[in-house]
């Protein structure tokens, strides 16, 4: 008898939008090469999912059509927050085995889908991330570059992950379902639906992966590279981590030592991020100064999510 061919699984390329023309229509014909170039990995589809309620981007899907190879499918998803736009991801990936995830001003590199398919594949992880680097519409100022606040954490192919973003990730979808898991609504409008969402999975047992290869590129507008944005930016990453371990805690003697905990590692952070802010003073030394100011305000993010306050990051007026 002839073997039977393995089948290859059913893969979702799935990108977020919100009122970023110029942002869908550059992605769409990169992520349609990806999809056509996976071979025998996947069988591949590219999905938009629109979360402007007057649903801007259908035309420029539209226009952009499929390349004959990979289909190219629109949804509309009227319900305002990142939450409702992934999860709406989620469900339109119901006859998909697998799920990724690229933000609209990502760029992907030529190894970007088939290192992770193949990462995911050999090792049957639940996901897979890869690294996002930083380009800029215009040039950072001295503070924004000095204070490094966007250069990620890196790690080798192949290290194992506690928690991951969604704008670089990989999703088994057979074990998610399996898990039970959505993003949380409730994180609609402050962030962090990412942070929780990826937690559970290891919580739940499942292993996400790190592969170096599969890198995008961030296209960083101008209106970011303020002081303001960087700063608001690292406060909200704190506040985010809070309110999320709060989430996963159980019961209310595990809600308040979680509480306690995390007011005494942020209130670290924030003297450690003081005493920085101090000695760059006083050496005139601006990446101290400038590294303070971003510790200090992950710092306060965490004091104030560990005592309730939310910050809406994701508001409309404000990134989607």
């Amino acid at each position: 008898m002839t073997p039977t061919a393995p089948i290859s699984p059913v893969l979702t390329i799935a990108v977020l939008t919100f009122k970023r023309p110029r942002d869908i229509a550059e992605v769409l014909p990169l992520l349609l090469a990806q999809a056509a170039r996976v071979g025998d990995l996947a069988s591949a589809r590219v999905l938009v999912i629109d979360n402007d309620p007057s649903g801007s981007a259908r035309t420029i899907v539209e226009a952009a059509g499929g390349n004959g190879h990979v289909a190219l499918e629109y949804a509309h998803e009227p319900v305002p927050g990142i939450t409702a736009a992934r999860n709406r991801a989620l469900s339109e990936s119901d006859d998909s085995d697998l799920l990724v995830f690229i933000d609209d001003d990502e760029r992907p590199s030529d190894a970007w889908l088939t290192s992770m398919l193949e990462l995911q594949a050999t090792t049957g992880c639940a996901a897979v991330a890869g690294p996002v680097l930083s380009e800029f519409e215009t040039e950072p100022n001295a503070f924004i570059t000095a204070g490094r606040f966007f250069e990620r954490v890196g790690h080798s192919t192949g290290d194992v992950l506690q928690v991951a973003a969604t704008n670089n990730l990989l999703l088994d979808l057979r074990q998610i379902r399996a898990f039970g898991l959505r993003f949380d609504a409730g994180l609609g409008v402050s962030g962090g639906e990412d942070t929780l969402f990826t937690r559970q999975i290891v919580a739940n047992g499942g292993r996400m992966l790190w592969s170096n290869e599969a890198r995008v590129v961030d296209v960083v507008p101008r209106t970011r590279l303020t002081r303001r944005w960087v700063i608001l930016r690292a406060f909200s990453s704190g506040n985010g981590w809070s309110i999320t371990s709060l989430l996963l805690a159980s019961g209310t003697g595990g809600r308040l030592a979680t509480r306690l905990k995390l007011t005494a590692r942020g209130t670290v952070r924030a003297a450690g991020g003081l005493l920085r802010i101090i000695v760059g003073l006083a050496t005139n030394n601006l990446g101290s100064r400038a590294r303070g100011v971003r510790t200090l305000a992950r710092g306060a993010g965490m004091i104030a999510g560990a005592w309730g306050y939310t910050y809406r990051e994701y508001r409309r007026g404000g990134k989607a």
